[in-house]
């Protein structure tokens, strides 16, 4: 999840957990952060195999580096152009929404106002992208 509001990171983690989403999560506050995670780029990552996650939140309204270009980034490399990424955000714009799906968002959510509707999102969330949804098959015997 790339989130930088600490009460939005706070009610999609109790949301995950109420509805016992079993998925580790791994919060990067910004761009940068989220980048240094699927890339592998800093100390605290583990740099003999990044992780590479089942699916990314992703807030477009970020401090350091916005989602759209942490999302033009995804796309652009080999090891993370396939993740699904969900555009989980509060803009209504139109051209906020059109920014998010050309270089490839996967799905773009309006994020809920109240603990009641992300209860509910996070469940139809999960249960699509980490339940329904095969994923692309890994590569790492590459």
């Amino acid at each position: 999840m790339v989130e930088d509001d600490p009460d939005d990171v706070e009610l999609t983690l109790r949301a995950i957990q109420k509805n016992m989403i079993a998925n580790d999560v791994f919060v990067a506050k910004n761009g940068v952060e989220a980048l240094d995670f699927l890339f592998g780029e800093r100390e605290h990552i583990d740099k003999i195999r990044p992780l590479t996650p089942s699916l990314v939140l992703l807030d477009i309204i970020l401090p350091n580096l916005d989602g759209f270009e942490v999302l033009r980034r995804m796309r652009g490399s080999e090891r993370t152009r396939l993740i699904p990424v969900v555009i989980l955000t509060s803009s209504r714009e139109k051209l906020d929404l059109l920014k998010g799906y050309e270089p490839g968002a996967n799905s773009y959510v309006r994020k809920p106002t109240d603990f009641g509707e992300s209860l509910l999102t996070v469940q139809e969330l999960g249960q699509y992208w980490l339940t329904l949804n095969e994923p692309v098959p890994s590569h790492r015997g590459k």
